[in-house]
């Protein structure tokens, strides 16, 4: 068993004094009318004497952060779900016994307080405790005020306390919550339908990335999770005859960990009928413009020492042209070795056994770094993604967008390639490729391309990740994840 420490023993001992007083020290039922924001907003401004002569009453819940007692009278700062409000707690208003429940209570413990609105001397707005109610009895300190927690790990580990301690990651996930619900709230302005795919696939599709795989006991089949946000379900569903749908939901990708990647996380994407990757691009400049001032408040940002306004031009890069403005390397005539030399000149990580294309891939995202945006990335080769159409005017080229933010990859679009054989031609391509050793090669879905068979209208689709998010907050996206995956102790 484990050991208590002295301040869990007198906290549990405290615990067996509030059964003894006959309170449940784990709670029931409180009926709150207030929170502290409100309290703020509505009071804030107003005098000592104007509260006084309101007499506002009011019943408010929160955890105790911070006691201080002298005597007969005290204050605390009780914290709720939206911040801090100050108590004031003598025994003439609360009675000898609601004051003696007031003088055991332990910070961290939670407690319902009903009372007046007023201003202290110091002019802080306070509430001024008629009643006091013991609602859970916390058997662990919580860490210290002004240290919080420093280990990272443990913040991570332990994302409750942490969020307890720190209003600023608190504050993170209401930032989140706006960043998806503009999102969700732009496309279905511009009727989208959301829809659910399955999570579950047979064959592992939509992507270029190496899947989790399990399996399944009912039908005794292998199955992965999925690597892409329903892109080849929500292509079935323009086949179906619906125009423009999304997803968000999670994704799940078993690749390497960094600041940038999870393998597990939150992605959206939306397919749009008789659209091509120009409206996409018009559709997704508007959406991350709303979304970063929803989220920030501005179109100004910092992430990465980058300093970025949305609001600004965006800049168009060639993928072809930017490679040979960076590195002098022409893609199209070059070779493995010429590559070779500028990436380890450049000081990059790579495998130099990986096939042309790879490494071609690799040497972009290498230059890419160097971009501030916000801007789009276009005139993709078409052997690094076989799903978007061609372009007409190159061949050689992928009618797609990618989102250039901050050094980053934030966004990835195309026109879909809805010729069956052109399909299947390059799904036969991307074959050799895997069987020449390329892991992110794309698997071969037959019952995509028959679906393609019965005809799917142009269309142009897009995708975005919580990626976005931790770039505009300036943060590690693992940072980003209310409970992020953690390793067992």
């Amino acid at each position: 068993m484990r050991v208590l420490t002295d301040q869990e023993e007198v906290r549990r001992e405290k615990m067996d004094v509030l059964r003894k007083k006959g309170i449940n020290p784990f709670g029931q039922r409180f009926e709150i009318k207030n929170n502290s924001k409100d309290l703020r907003e509505v009071f804030g401004s107003f005098s000592k004497e104007e509260l006084e002569e309101k007499n506002e009453q009011v019943i408010i819940a929160g955890r105790i952060m911070t006691k201080r007692r002298s005597g007969k009278a005290g204050f605390m700062n009780l914290q709720d779900q939206w911040g801090q409000i100050q108590v004031y707690l003598n025994i003439s208003n609360l009675g000898e016994e609601n004051y003696e429940l007031y003088k055991m209570a332990d910070l961290g413990d939670i407690i319902g307080i009903e009372g007046t609105v007023m201003k202290s001397n110091t002019g802080e707005l306070t509430i001024k405790a008629s009643k006091y109610t013991h609602l859970t009895k916390a058997l662990k300190p919580l860490p210290e005020k002004y240290h919080g927690i420093a280990d990272p790990e443990i913040k991570l580990r332990k994302r409750y306390l942490d969020i307890i301690m720190d209003e600023e990651v608190k504050e993170l996930f209401y930032q989140k919550q706006k960043f998806w619900s503009t999102i969700r709230n732009l496309l279905i302005e511009e009727g989208f339908l959301e829809v659910e795919t399955p999570v579950l696939e047979i064959t592992s599709g939509g992507a270029a990335a190496t899947p989790f795989k399990t399996h399944h006991n009912a039908l005794d089949i292998d199955v992965y999770l999925r690597i892409a946000m329903g892109e080849l379900w929500q292509k079935k569903l323009l086949v179906a005859g619906y125009e423009k749908t999304f997803e968000i939901g999670r994704q799940f990708r078993n690749e390497g960990m960094s600041p940038e990647h999870l393998q597990d996380y939150t992605q959206m994407e939306f397919y749009w009928a008789y659209a091509d990757f120009k409206d996409g691009m018009n559709l997704v400049k508007d959406m991350y413009r709303k979304v970063t001032k929803a989220v920030l408040g501005s179109s100004k940002f910092t992430s990465k020492g980058y300093e970025v306004d949305m609001d600004q031009e965006w800049e168009i890069y060639d993928f072809e042209t930017i490679i040979k403005e960076k590195a002098n390397i022409d893609i199209y005539n070059s070779n493995k070795e010429e590559i070779i030399k500028y990436l380890e000149k450049s000081n990059q990580q790579f495998d130099p056994d990986v096939p042309y294309w790879r490494l071609v891939d690799v040497l972009w995202k290498t230059i890419r770094r160097t971009l501030s945006g916000p801007g789009f990335l276009v005139g993709q080769p078409v052997e690094l993604n076989p799903l978007p159409k061609r372009l007409e005017t190159d061949p050689r080229k992928v009618a797609q967008f990618q989102v250039i933010l901050a050094g980053s990859e934030m966004g990835n679009g195309y026109s879909e390639l809805n010729d069956p054989l052109d399909l299947e031609e390059r799904f036969l391509e991307q074959r050799t490729m895997a069987e020449s050793g390329d892991e992110e090669a794309h698997v071969h879905d037959k019952e995509f391309v028959e679906a393609l068979e019965y005809g799917m209208p142009p269309a142009v689709g897009f995708g975005v990740s919580e990626r976005f998010f931790a770039v505009l907050v300036d943060r590690p996206i693992r940072e980003c994840v209310i409970f992020p995956l953690m390793k067992s102790k």
